[in-house]
């Protein structure tokens, strides 16, 4: 006696169903960035206002974290420069560049974890755009990088180093910077919402790639093999496309390439997440 397995396929109704469900995710999370977007002013506002309570109370304010890196930077510069036997003129510049914009990028990852659980209270009495944070928490650290940048004009200024047109092409850097902050944030935020131990392990990377990425050191110590591995690193490719137009270094194509693929895969992962958890955020906080 034979038998036969019958497959009953789903309706129609469900497959129908389940693509108006993704199509409608997509929808709200785009109407989300649409809508935080429009509240620029307040998000300018609220980092501002970050700013202001982080230094309530301090004469200087933000210019205490300038003078730290001030000092810790022409400490640095002294011991290294004599360490890897490189002149103060030439290794000083490039250790004061380095050291602010990764400060602005560690700061940048390390806040991303807790832009939604820093905003609990908000998010669950009033019903606002979660991009509304993350462009809080770029506008914040953009703060503290704009009063950084005096170390920068100081060391400049006192090795004669002065600007040039070829500087300019450090901007299209930042504008992908600022995209990668923004999709950061929306990722981080949500998955360290939703696991909290995530944020000590970013924590610990970031550390580790602080030593793997040239900050103090210089990529031409490396042997050729060395230099090749760094296309490896991410922030190498990004922390490069900004430093080297200051520096007056000329960009291989490879690094903006590098830097931009890095970017597209981030926001990728970050809109795939965002669109699947944006609902149930305010239930991780």
């Amino acid at each position: 006696m034979s038998s036969a397995v019958t497959t009953i396929a789903p309706p129609k109704e469900l497959h129908l169903r389940a693509d108006m469900t993704i199509a409608t995710r997509n929808r709200w999370a785009m109407a989300d960035l649409a809508d935080g977007m429009h509240l620029w002013r307040l998000a300018w506002a609220l980092g501002w206002l970050d700013i202001r309570l982080r230094y309530r109370g301090s004469m200087l304010g933000p210019f205490w974290l300038t003078i730290s890196t001030g000092v810790m930077v022409a400490a640095l510069g002294v011991l290294y420069s004599t360490l890897f036997k490189i002149e103060l003129k030439e290794y000083l510049p490039f250790l004061a560049l380095s050291q602010v914009l990764w400060g602005f990028l560690a700061a940048l990852v390390s806040e991303a974890c807790g832009v939604f659980t820093d905003a609990e209270g908000v998010i669950r009495s009033v019903r606002m755009p979660f991009f509304v944070f993350s462009m809080r928490g770029l506008i914040r650290n953009a703060i503290v990088l704009g009063h950084n940048i005096v170390v920068i004009v100081v060391v400049f200024a006192i090795f004669r180093m002065w600007p040039h047109p070829g500087s300019l092409m450090a901007l299209p850097g930042l504008l992908l910077w600022a995209i990668d902050a923004l999709a950061l944030t929306l990722l981080l935020g949500g998955f360290c919402a939703r696991f909290r131990d995530i944020q000590p392990i970013v924590n610990s990377i970031m550390q580790i790639a602080f030593f793997m990425t040239p900050v103090i050191w210089k990529p031409n110590q490396l042997s050729a093999s060395g230099i090749a591995n760094l296309a490896f690193n991410p922030f190498y490719d990004l922390l490069e496309i900004v430093r080297g137009p200051i520096l007056g270094s000329d960009i291989a194509v490879t690094t903006w390439i590098g830097a931009c693929v890095y970017s597209v895969a981030l926001c990728a992962i970050s809109w795939a997440f965002f669109v699947r958890a944006r609902g149930r955020i305010a239930f991780w906080v």
